[in-house]
């Protein structure tokens, strides 16, 4: 096996073009987390992006993206971000981590959303995870309250009240599934700031390379990616957006946020049906709504899939100082998460200190 280390901007056309081959091959790659354009998008605005390229018989077999910090400590590419990480690889292509770790100088590569396939880094997870999907299906249906009907008989009712009450009471309801207007993507930021804020978690958007990022990738229009904003409008004013990207067949739930003003509806719940209708008869098959406990989740997935985190290292100093101080850290954070009664106590804390935050 041989391994080289490139920086992204620096893959040829036909590099690109094995590497969206590869993720062809295989349904566990076809995550838009894993196209070549997501890890450009990440090295434009960050920096510290690298790829190391697998190659057999002279012939490119696996792409590794990553991030390097100082001291050789290695992050999957937009950890934090990105709800999908994975060594990118032709069927039937095993490769040795350590050798892998060496080839690219690191000591320690962290990952949170390690897809199950990845055999070879095994050994080194530290945790399984539930990551719920949604599968859809082009039924046919002529419409979209046809498809509700069909799909989620026991909800149809009430949703589709709600949305003849939001045209009534404020202007008539209407989706779009692929926004292009910039105006509603700073839109959804801001409510999404605002939500973070309310809730008492790190607000993204306070990072400009994130606003950075998710501007770029929004302008993307790639087999492998689409950046795809959805909107629900009840006039011409919006109500909830979506941002999120989307592969041939894959449509990843990234940023979902509305307007507060109309929570009587459920407007999100509103976009998410809407957009896993229209998501179906654009060729999508799959939204991959990423790991983490929330009821919609719950409400609209059809099966889970697994997902690992934990830390590949090599004997080096600095992935033993690494491992003692990421590692209790993620522990309390997963303690608190599987426990239903912990996470109720930390999300009402938390909601208290984005109280708090908003006074002041």
């Amino acid at each position: 096996m041989n391994i080289t280390v490139h920086r992204p901007e620096e893959l040829t056309a036909s590099l690109r073009a094995a590497w969206h081959e590869t993720m062809e091959n295989s349904p566990d790659y076809q995550n838009p987390f894993l196209a070549p354009e997501f890890t450009l998008g990440v090295a434009r605005h960050r920096g510290r992006a690298q790829v190391a390229v697998l190659r057999e018989g002279g012939e490119p077999v696996g792409f590794f993206p990553f991030e390097r910090g100082p001291f050789g400590v290695g992050r999957a590419i937009g950890i934090g971000l990105s709800d999908c990480q994975a060594l990118v690889h032709r069927p039937g292509v095993t490769w040795d981590t350590q050798e892998l770790l060496r080839a690219c100088d690191l000591a320690v590569f962290e990952f949170d959303h390690l897809i199950e396939e990845q055999k070879p880094f095994s050994r080194y997870i530290t945790g399984t995870f539930a990551s719920p999907v949604q599968d859809l299906k082009d039924g046919g249906h002529d419409s979209y309250p046809e498809w509700l009907k069909a799909t989620y008989p026991g909800q149809a009712r009430t949703t589709l009240k709600k949305e003849r009450r939001l045209t009534r009471n404020v202007g008539e309801m209407r989706f779009v599934y692929d926004e292009r207007d910039p105006k509603i993507l700073r839109q959804l930021m801001r409510w999404k700031s605002a939500q973070y804020r309310r809730t008492g978690r790190m607000d993204r958007f306070a990072r400009p390379w994130i606003v950075n990022l998710v501007d770029q990738l929004a302008t993307v229009r790639e087999p492998h990616f689409t950046g795809v904003l959805s909107v629900v409008y009840a006039g011409d004013r919006p109500v909830a957006a979506h941002f999120g990207p989307t592969s041939r067949t894959v449509f990843a739930g990234w940023f979902t946020a509305y307007d507060p003003e109309f929570s009587y509806y459920s407007p999100g719940l509103m976009m998410h049906l809407r957009m896993a209708e229209a998501a179906g008869r654009h060729g999508i098959r799959v939204i991959d709504w990423g790991r983490g406990e929330k009821e919609y989740k719950d409400w609209l997935k059809t099966r889970e899939l697994r997902v690992a985190e934990g830390f590949a290292t090599r004997a080096h100093p600095m992935a033993a100082a690494h491992r003692l101080w990421r590692r209790p850290v993620r522990g309390l954070r997963n303690t608190v998460l599987a426990h239903p009664a912990l996470r109720t106590r930390a999300d009402r804390i938390l909601k208290t200190v984005g109280s708090l935050r908003g006074q002041s």
